[in-house]
């Protein structure tokens, strides 16, 4: 089992983006189930309880943010890397995110643990009963970050080596447990108390801290990753700066992304805690758009970084536009299950009548972005895969930007109320892909390697 990856600078492309994205995409979903169970069971409590998770679950998502920092920019180099047949320097520069990683893992979690409060209070719902259960929630799954950020960065270098069944297969393990334990210690079954919502939080927690075992297990002893991986050896300073550099665009749009869908959410809160449920529950049935198509943008990131560091210009090439046919279908897909399934997918989760008749508008607008969506998430992957994290970045912090004053002026200004902020969403989405499609066309026609 030593140091097992796979040469994607060989064979069939289609096969070798499918044969990556289909584990990654699994990957995806598991995490995204893990919303969803959490979700499913929560449910029965209330939209109170939805609400206080949907709450403190932006500062969850905010920390996407910063694993960006070490995830990114490690995943592009060892992909790179191994395309140019340099093991040891992968070897190196993912031992170089791991630290990375474990430091703004402590960072992030002791800030929010100290401002648990205040950030909680910020949304200013008027519910105490939400506010309490949203920090008891926040607490625990803060607490525990630590493994869910190592997972990643773990899931990182594996899909970098070319290697992403491994992580599929462990992060599987993980979402089992969560979904045996969120009943269990939700509603208090057999000798366990009834612990509400921070009982989905326990479940995720302790889920993700044996993943992170099995993952320290598989590469310390079974030599999984590569032969006689060192954790602990001193990484070179110049590998940090330079994964952090990398990882830098997407972390800053990612942050500003969940900071503003916390200002979204706030203008959302005039409108009473129903519609921050109604957001929270819409959003994470909306994510198997995005979740699907960040399967392919990760495994293109990959295909096109060893193809890349490996100087087969023409293969990237014919990878990405590959890469964008099966997006295409995804996001056509994805906007017809979503638009006629509306109320059916809504009913999954929460059952109140209001609640649905305001999903079912959330969906059936979003609906209509799902393709875009895929193509600007495709398009990163390929922007990634070259070493350039900025266009994406800088594109998607533009039009987020701009959902705010567009939330503002079409939930207060004209007849849509509510709906307004959903099309804010919406025509920006629609933008966003249109623009990162065209600007990495036009670094294929004038960039002089593309060329050969």
């Amino acid at each position: 089992m030593d140091d097992r990856h796979s040469d994607l600078t060989t064979g069939s492309i289609l096969r070798g983006l499918v044969m990556m994205a289909i584990p990654i995409m699994g990957t995806s979903f598991i995490q995204m189930a893990y919303n969803l169970t959490d979700m499913i069971w929560i449910g029965f409590l209330g939209s109170n309880a939805v609400a206080a998770v949907g709450i403190a679950g932006f500062f969850v998502w905010l920390s996407q943010a910063f694993v960006f920092l070490g995830k990114t920019g490690t995943e592009i180099k060892v992909a790179q890397a191994t395309g140019a047949k340099l093991n040891e320097r992968a070897e190196e520069i993912g031992r170089a995110g791991i630290h990375i990683t474990v430091v703004i893992a402590l960072i992030y979690s002791t800030f929010i643990l100290l401002l648990r409060v205040p950030i909680i209070s910020f949304f200013n719902t008027n519910n105490a009963t939400v506010e309490k259960m949203a920090i008891s929630y926040l607490v625990i799954v803060i607490a525990g970050l630590i493994f869910a950020f190592c997972n990643q960065v773990f899931t990182g270098i594996f899909n970098g080596r070319g290697n992403s069944r491994l992580p599929f297969k462990f992060n599987a393990i993980g979402l089992l447990i969560n979904m045996i334990l969120d009943p269990i210690l939700i509603n208090g079954i057999g000798p366990f108390p009834d612990m509400g919502v921070a009982g989905a939080a326990v479940a995720t927690v302790f889920a993700q801290m044996v993943v992170f075992s099995i993952f320290i297990y598989n590469i310390r002893f079974k030599h999984v990753l590569f032969k006689h991986f060192q954790f602990f050896k001193k990484s070179k300073l110049d590998d940090i700066k330079a994964i952090m550099q990398m990882g830098f665009p997407p972390a800053l749009q990612s942050a500003l992304f969940t900071l503003i869908s916390i200002v979204i959410a706030r203008i959302i809160a005039a409108y009473g805690p129903l519609p921050i449920a109604v957001q929270k529950v819409g959003s994470q049935i909306e994510s198997l758009t995005w979740m699907t198509a960040l399967g392919f943008s990760v495994a293109l990131g990959s295909f096109v970084g060893q193809n890349y560091g490996a100087k087969q210009y023409k293969r990237v090439i014919t990878g990405y536009r590959t890469a964008m046919k099966v997006a295409f279908a995804i996001g056509l897909f994805n906007t017809f299950l979503l638009f006629f399934g509306a109320k059916w997918l809504f009913m999954i989760f929460i059952r109140e009548p209001e609640a649905i008749a305001l999903g079912v508008n959330y969906l059936k607008i979003l609906a209509l972005s799902q393709l875009f969506m895929c193509i600007e998430i495709t398009s990163s992957g390929a922007f990634n895969g070259i070493g350039r994290t900025e266009p994406a970045a800088i594109i998607s912090i533009l039009f987020n930007l701009m959902r705010i004053p567009l939330a503002l002026y079409f939930s207060q200004m004209t007849f849509l109320g509510l709906n307004g902020i959903w099309w804010s969403i919406t025509i920006t989405s629609v933008f966003k892909g249109v623009i990162i499609y065209v600007w990495f066309e036009m670094i294929i026609r004038k960039r002089n390697e593309f060329s050969l």
